[in-house]
């Protein structure tokens, strides 16, 4: 497996995360975001949205997060991450997405740079930008998080792996946290495994 990667991307980070829950070796190769490689013509064969993560394995080019994990789950399915059960899963997907689709891609690269370039957004209105959606989906993901040691369960689950990495950006970006007690104890929780410890960013950074 090789996964085309950058150490700071959140989707990227979740990946990493499943494939050291599953116990699964694979092979990095950076993308220097920043450096615009992801728009390459060599990198955009292999993902025409131009993002990360990709996963290559025996020829088959996997793109989006939450499509690479639940390739996973279905052709390594243990641990499961993604629950079988109707009901279990949509939640969990659920709580996903409040981070994969309503925080995260508002808070992206590109966005910033069109917030920066095109709208004249300085650093501190985009630093404020992205604190406000980041805070707006914890607080509903907070009220969705259970009394358990983890989002999904007494295992870490779908939810979990696209949590930890959004916590990674808020403390970057400073937003306060003393509104999500649940999901500072979770992320505390995740972070104490060694899947989660081995995917942070600053143990892949290059």
């Amino acid at each position: 497996m090789l996964l085309h990667d950058y150490f700071r991307s959140s989707a990227a980070y979740r990946v990493r995360i499943a494939l050291n829950l599953k116990g699964l070796a694979y092979e990095r190769r950076d993308v220097m975001l920043l450096e615009n490689q992801q728009r390459s013509p060599e990198h955009l064969r292999l993902n025409p949205q131009g993002f990360v993560p990709a996963l290559e394995v025996d020829g088959l080019v996997l793109t989006q997060s939450l499509a690479i994990i639940d390739w996973l789950d279905a052709t390594h399915p243990d641990p499961r991450l993604i629950p079988s059960d109707p009901a279990a899963r949509a939640a969990a997907i659920a709580q996903a997405l409040v981070v994969g689709c309503d925080v995260h891609p508002l808070n992206n690269l590109r966005v910033m740079r069109y917030l920066g370039r095109e709208l004249g957004a300085d650093e501190e209105q985009r630093n404020a930008w992205t604190r406000h959606w980041i805070a707006e989906g914890f607080g509903a993901l907070e009220a969705m998080a259970g009394d358990r040691d983890y989002l999904g369960g007494d295992a870490p689950g779908i939810a979990d792996i696209f949590l930890v990495p959004q916590m990674y950006n808020a403390r970057r970006f400073e937003v306060p946290l003393d509104a999500f007690p649940r999901l500072v104890a979770i992320d505390a929780a995740a972070q104490a495994l060694p899947a989660f410890a081995a995917a942070h960013p600053d143990r892949t950074a290059t």
